[in-house]
């Protein structure tokens, strides 16, 4: 099953209706809201209208937000405390007809916090236990993603152990693997069990001076053995649908070479990051997208990423024969 998550196009703007309309023009599978704020309101008959709607075009959705845990420097309480923000999602989830309810905990800021990462994902947990009866009533799996470099993959596992995975999956992110140093490959590997959602987008790596570079790209368009990952993806996630998040233009260098770097990365494995460096050495530098000129920024990014989605949906279908049934 092929979809998207609304943050690819995110430049657009556009509400659940319109998402919809995309979703149907292009002939997805399903899709993932990735975050609260698409909807108009969310009084009920509303929620209602949507998951109405989806089902008419056949079409899966699956409820999201951002961060919901407190300590996070990424935190922000415009839907109250993180269990605030928690049984909103749930409600949300179960009233749009979505399974999952997806989450993060925060960004690569929160491992160079204060005790790392791990104080972080001990608050997450509580929270999360505090939420549990409601999501087991409302039939909903609480999906933590693997997001901006705050967990590696073993630490997801981890966390989704630790808070109780009969209702606490995870939402594999094959972008974010490369700002936790993992080849994504590994990261589907140690999640597959665990999945219940996904956001999913190529990279490209490559050296640099002080260690590598990292660059998000649309699918084909990097280095990753996405033909490995998802042969593997069809045997062990048949039914979890491939929620392509594009978010592609510019680079993040991690300067490992340097041991300064090191503090915040020091539970990585050996045998991960050596897999991560394998990946390095098949990658080339890219250039970073740039607004042509004497054109409208916003127009121009609007554009991008409508174009990278679109390849991506193109290439999943006719290369990794992903998501051909509608078409």
């Amino acid at each position: 099953m092929l979809g998207f998550d609304n943050f690819s196009i995110r430049a657009l703007g556009w509400k659940a209706t319109q998402l919809i309309e995309y979703a149907t023009k292009h002939k997805v599978d399903a899709l993932l809201f990735s975050d609260l704020d698409v909807y108009e309101s969310f009084e009920s008959g509303y929620l209602k209208e949507i998951s109405q709607e989806a089902i008419k075009q056949d079409i899966i959705i699956h409820a999201g937000t951002g961060g919901v845990c407190s300590t996070s420097k990424s935190f922000k309480d415009k839907h109250g405390n993180a269990e605030q923000h928690l049984r909103l999602l749930i409600r949300v989830a179960r009233e749009i007809g979505s399974p999952v309810a997806r989450c993060y905990l925060g960004s690569s800021k929160d491992r160079k916090s204060k005790g790392g990462i791990r104080p972080h994902m001990d608050r997450l947990v509580a929270t999360l236990k505090k939420v549990r009866s409601e999501a087991l009533d409302a039939g909903v799996r609480i999906a933590v993603e693997n997001h901006a470099g705050d967990m590696h993959s073993r630490e997801l596992v981890e966390l989704i152990e630790s808070a109780g995975n009969d209702f606490v999956g995870a939402t594999v992110d094959t972008g974010n693997a490369t700002w936790t140093l993992e080849d994504p490959v590994e990261t589907f590997r140690n999640l597959a069990p665990y999945a219940v959602c996904s956001g999913i987008r190529d990279s490209m790596v490559w050296p640099c001076e002080r260690g590598a570079k990292v660059q998000w790209t649309a699918m084909g368009e990097g280095c990753v053995d996405m033909k490995t990952l998802f042969n593997e993806w069809s045997e062990k996630c048949p039914q979890i649908p491939v929620h392509i998040e594009t978010i592609s233009g510019f680079s993040k260098e991690f300067p490992y070479l340097e041991r300064s770097f090191w503090p915040p990365y020091s539970t990585i494995q050996s045998d991960d990051f050596s897999r991560f460096l394998n990946l390095v050495k098949k990658g080339k530098a890219m250039s970073p997208f740039s607004v042509p000129h004497g054109t409208d920024k916003k127009e121009a990014q609007q554009q991008y990423q409508l174009e990278e989605l679109e390849k991506s949906i193109a290439f999943c279908r006719e290369s990794l024969d992903i998501g051909r049934k509608k078409v």
